[in-house]
């Protein structure tokens, strides 16, 4: 092929946005011709660069914007850690049925068991799956459905409402006033049945009533939630102070 024939299949490559395939269109007649290759085979390889390519543009931009404070795999999580975990029930969410089901997973447990890293690993899953997701705290979020409060906007196109998986951690860390336990109700009213929800807590249910402050609501949010869900209760010890433990047993 001559180089201007080249360079006008790669302009007209970089026109149609298909730049990975421009970036290695040479090299790959070159390794073609050498194997003998067929046209079809010749396609499908660039193709396929191509497509992997822009998915891999396409999750690290989602992961940019997702809120997500760190990336961690299930395949990173200590389950020798927490031999009371139950590691089959945890496991079988990641084929992400749960989202097509419009199903919420709730974590319970005392800080540091592992809860974050288990809710930032499904998310992780769903964004390589092509789901849509978002993470934000109980704190953070509360703000925002205030500020969108005090200027009267639903924030209906926002991350945090429109995403399909949505992580809510550290519910219960922090008290709410009436007010803002409403707006989180309306927050889990309008996703429920529509989208999924993913929330750590350090209390118990039986405790929320504190966080509430109302048995009426903490009745009406549980039965939303609680609906379509998969609940795992962690208990064992903090993989924050494993390094502390193993410490003091090197020096005693």
């Amino acid at each position: 092929m001559s180089t201007l024939a080249l360079d006008r299949i790669q302009s007209s490559l970089s026109r149609l946005k298909l730049s990975r395939m421009g970036e290695i269109l040479a090299q790959t007649i070159k390794t073609s011709e050498e194997e003998g290759k067929s046209y079809l085979s010749f396609l499908e390889e660039l193709l396929e660069e191509e497509v992997a390519c822009k998915e891999q543009r396409r999750v690290e931009t989602a992961l940019k914007i997702s809120g997500l404070p760190f990336i961690k795999s299930i395949d990173e999580f200590d389950f020798a850690f927490q031999p009371k975990l139950n590691r089959q029930k945890v496991m079988s969410l990641f084929d992400l049925s749960f989202i097509q089901q419009k199903a919420n997973v709730i974590f319970l447990g005392p800080p540091g068991v592992g809860k974050t890293h288990l809710a930032v690993s499904l998310a992780l899953k769903a964004c390589q799956a092509g789901v849509s997701i978002y993470f934000t705290n109980m704190e953070d979020l509360i703000r925002k459905l205030k500020k969108d409060r005090d200027a009267r906007r639903p924030g209906r196109g926002r991350s945090y409402h429109k995403s399909a998986l949505v992580v809510v951690d550290e519910v219960g860390y922090t008290t709410i006033d009436r007010e803002e336990c409403n707006l989180f109700f309306r927050f889990i009213a309008n996703r429920y049945e529509k989208t999924s929800t993913i929330i750590t807590s350090n209390k118990a249910f039986s405790d929320w009533t504190e966080l509430f402050h109302d048995q009426v609501i903490v009745t009406a949010f549980l039965d939303r939630l609680l609906h379509h869900s998969v609940v795992i209760n962690i208990r064992g010890r903090s993989y924050r102070l494993r390094g502390k433990v193993r410490e003091e047993k090197s020096q005693s």
